[in-house]
């Protein structure tokens, strides 16, 4: 089985590498053979040039890889801050130039581009581990949790993926360590448990 995981957090010390490090840790455990990413740390280009309009190929063999890596992977897993309700633009980047035409998507016979597309992913499970400042509740009712529709809907759901699991860990500022702790040890049990 494999596994792809994808880091978007310029600060390799932050609560965002590590959750994503207990996610790893729980694949590996589960068996899962994982690609790990850290777009920060690999200096991926999020902006989409102009020759990979059409979307179905890219002459960046980091793109290339991220694709075939995404083609092949059963279970995904996604960490990253929540920046205006929004993930980082390099983790937008890499949605916009990976989850491509023919790789995440496609249409069926016939269909064109404006019709329904369909999934195209093997990936069934999708896990996504957020951090905030936000507490919780105004995330909700305030903002709507706008990640939540963009991970469940927007990107995996449309690609396919029938079941996505999110999870938002903060408010991160003044947290404790003993609260961090926490979190990483609920951030495994919850990917041990769908893995």
């Amino acid at each position: 089985m494999k596994a792809l995981l994808v880091v978007a957090n310029p600060n390799p010390c932050s609560l965002t590498h590590a959750l994503a490090e207990a996610a790893r840790s729980a694949l590996l455990g589960r068996g899962y053979d994982v690609s790990f990413h850290d777009l920060y740390a690999e200096g991926f280009n999020p902006v989409q040039p102009a020759g990979e309009f059409d979307n179905v190929s890219s002459v960046d063999p980091l793109v290339e890889q991220y694709c075939a890596e995404l083609e092949q992977a059963d279970f995904a897993v996604v960490s990253h801050p929540n920046w205006w309700g929004q993930p980082p633009a390099i983790l937008k980047g890499w949605v916009d130039r990976v989850f491509r035409l023919g790789t995440a998507y496609g249409y069926p016979p016939g269909v064109p581009p404006e019709g329904e597309p369909v999934g195209l992913l093997k990936v069934r499970t999708a896990v996504v581990l957020n951090t905030s400042n936000t507490p919780a509740e105004r995330e909700a009712h305030v903002f709507g949790d706008p990640l939540d529709a963009l991970w469940k809907r927007c990107v995996f759901g449309l690609c396919g993926v029938s079941r996505v699991e999110r999870r938002m860990f903060g408010p991160v500022s003044g947290s404790t360590a003993e609260q961090r702790h926490t979190w990483l040890a609920e951030a495994r049990g919850m990917v041990e448990r769908v893995a």
